[in-house]
């Protein structure tokens, strides 16, 4: 079972769109499926798909029938830079699904963390125990994952309030000429193609992101971009926008590949939050990862 707390960056949005923003591994059309047989409630009740959600509305989502698995432990090595009786922060690899998916049952960071420790939140569900924020695949970097619920809602309303701070390093194609820059961009499901996000300036959610020049080369970019929000492939997205889409990325932009095809260039270098027990803000950050290095020497 799942619980969701409806923040106001989501009200008066229909209760399908919502779910299908938030479910990823589900079809808006599922969504309404469940709904309708009950295994999707709000404020304890039945609800339809067309419910516009209010702030602090509760979203129940009982166990879906069509998970028929159980996650199972698995002995996957974690570069784990900090943990203590409430949190980890891990330092994902380049290649690491987070969480289970569709078609997606195994060798991902949910099944790693259910072999390294007993005590995970269970906030998002059995298949996603510990994970509060989450990487794409080929994106590397620090994640923050929590041992119990109420570490979890804690770093989550930091989530939901932009508070919870993340800085990512991007090779970018093009040089950008100026020194520092913001682009403020809403970001909405691409409306051909489900799984890729577009800039949607009618209907999409308020994105903002900042971005400064680290180093420049002949034909790229290193940049550092920090999130002011955190919408699905933001940077990605946001980068491409203003054209310069990230070297590699396989799926927004045209002509970035070519000097790596191997996925996006993108690492999630830093992240900050404040500690659900002690409340002091905690600080980490590692260092860009070899194949990123690498590329980088070439350049220069």
């Amino acid at each position: 079972m799942q619980k969701i707390l409806v923040t106001k960056n989501y009200i008066n949005e229909r209760l399908d769109k919502l779910l299908s923003e938030l479910l990823k591994d589900y079809s808006r059309s599922e969504i309404q499926n469940y709904l309708k047989d009950g295994y999707i409630l709000v404020n304890n009740k039945e609800s339809k798909a067309s419910y516009k959600v209010r702030e602090n509305d509760e979203i129940t989502i009982k166990d879906f029938p069509k998970e028929e698995y159980s996650l199972e432990a698995e002995d996957i090595p974690l570069d784990i830079v900090y943990e203590d009786d409430e949190l980890m922060v891990i330092n994902k690899p380049k290649g690491l699904v987070v969480h289970p998916g569709a078609g997606n049952k195994s060798g991902t960071m949910a099944n790693a963390l259910k072999f390294h420790s007993d005590e995970l939140s269970d906030v998002n569900g059995d298949f996603r125990p510990g994970i509060v924020h989450r990487l794409d695949k080929d994106t590397a970097g620090l994640l923050v994952t929590a041992k119990n619920d109420k570490a979890h809602l804690f770093l989550q309303s930091q989530l939901s309030d932009h508070t919870l701070g993340r800085k990512y390093y991007a090779l970018v194609v093009g040089v950008i000429a100026e020194n520092e820059g913001k682009i403020i961009a809403p970001i909405g499901r691409d409306k051909q193609y489900r799984q890729k996000m577009a800039v949607d300036l009618r209907n999409g959610k308020d994105a903002e992101t900042d971005f400064k020049v680290v180093e420049r080369f002949k034909t790229h970019t290193l940049v550092e971009c920090s999130l002011k929000t955190g919408r699905t492939h933001q940077i990605r997205v946001h980068m491409n926008y203003i054209g310069h889409p990230v070297e590699g990325d396989p799926i927004y932009g045209k002509g970035n590949r070519q000097l790596y095809d191997d996925g996006q260039l993108l690492f999630a270098h830093s992240i900050s939050f404040i500690h659900p027990k002690s409340k002091k803000k905690m600080e980490f950050s590692v260092p860009l990862p070899d194949y990123f290095i690498d590329l980088i020497n070439t350049l220069r």
